[in-house]
């Protein structure tokens, strides 16, 4: 069984590129930091972090464009994938990647907050009293990534 479950915070906005041809499909690149629970750095005063490179295509990937922003922490998970590939100096370079199948909001409107919000996120000042954010008109019930 080849499944991954991951939280953390995004490292940087999502890159999003359309792929060619009869059907354009949206593929959003992002990377995670997650936390190791339990390790220190050299310094023994941080927690140090691993940063997973991920993968959403399609509805994902165009959910990931509109709603991930830099410093939100989000909980995907998916299936691992790797690869390799020769680069410009003829040396192989191998890759991990996690490719995601779902893909939410790890903390409510309020705790994501602390500072990095953009002035360009979706609805952000109207959080229902519960602390979840409301979803703007017009998103289908497909294109969200959980039930």
């Amino acid at each position: 069984m080849n499944r991954v479950i991951i939280m953390g915070r995004l490292t940087r906005d999502p890159e999003v590129r359309y792929s060619q041809g009869e059907r354009t499909m949206a593929i959003a690149r992002y990377t995670l930091a997650v936390d190791r629970r339990g390790r220190r750095n050299q310094d023994g005063n941080e927690q140090t972090a691993d940063f997973i490179n991920c993968i959403a295509f399609d509805k994902s990937g165009e959910f990931a464009e509109k709603y991930f922003r830099q410093g939100m922490r989000v909980l995907i998970s998916g299936r691992i994938q790797t690869g390799n590939y020769i680069n410009k100096e003829n040396v192989k370079v191998y890759t991990t990647d996690v490719i995601v199948q779902e893909q939410e909001f790890a903390d409510s409107k309020n705790t994501s907050d602390d500072g990095n919000q953009s002035t360009n996120r979706p609805e952000q000042s109207s959080a229902s009293g519960d602390g979840f954010m409301n979803i703007p008109d017009g998103v289908d019930d497909q294109s969200l990534p959980f039930n």
